[in-house]
């Protein structure tokens, strides 16, 4: 079954990323956002995303320091801040996610570098899944760069074995502060079919 026009623009045609938002966001929602991210697909089932919800005004001066001069206060003033993280461990959990084969040992032992690329991509896509499912219960999405991964890392995850991807600041966006919509490539020049 196809989705109608207006879920469609709420989750993607008229969606926006925004710089200013209200809450609050509560507990109960982070994990409905969570329980629908959590079924997009990843390579084995890996899941190898992690997701940090700072919300309180202590942790979040924590990040402070890792934000870039143009997204520092509309991060600070987000009702949550979303730190998009994956697990170098991820393939710890495999035996349990994907029990039909021994997937583990495609990781454990393997180089950093395959280890690092496939938790990278899998962490990555649940972070845009993070975001359409936000979207798809009504909740609005500031999604970003700007900031030092190592910083981050090194406050929050000092043991090494997650890394930042990206963060989302998270709460009910106040439109007049979304900035023009910018274009996106023709089909013709992002795509071929072969």
């Amino acid at each position: 079954m196809q989705l109608d026009g207006p879920a469609l623009d709420q989750i993607f045609r008229t969606a926006r990323t925004h710089n200013a938002f209200s809450g609050p966001v509560t507990d109960d929602d982070l994990r409905a956002i969570y329980d629908l991210m959590k079924w997009g697909p990843t390579s084995a089932n890996s899941c190898p995303g992690r997701f940090v919800f700072v919300r309180s005004r202590e942790t979040r001066e924590k990040l402070r320091p890792a934000l870039s001069a143009g997204n520092l206060e509309k991060t600070m003033a987000a009702p949550v801040v979303v730190i998009v993280a994956h697990d170098l461990e991820f393939y710890e959990k495999l035996p349990m996610l994907f029990p039909q084969t021994d997937a583990r040992s495609w990781f454990a032992g393997k180089s950093e570098e395959h280890i690092r690329t496939n938790a990278l991509r899998g962490g990555t896509l649940q972070g845009a899944y993070f975001i359409i499912a936000a979207r798809a219960l009504g909740w609005d999405c500031g999604p970003m760069g700007g900031f030092d991964n190592a910083k981050v890392d090194a406050a929050f995850f000092p043991d090494g074995k997650w890394k930042s991807n990206f963060l989302i600041n998270l709460g009910r966006g106040d439109p007049a502060k979304v900035f023009p919509r910018n274009p996106r490539p023709a089909f013709d020049e992002g795509c071929r079919i072969a």
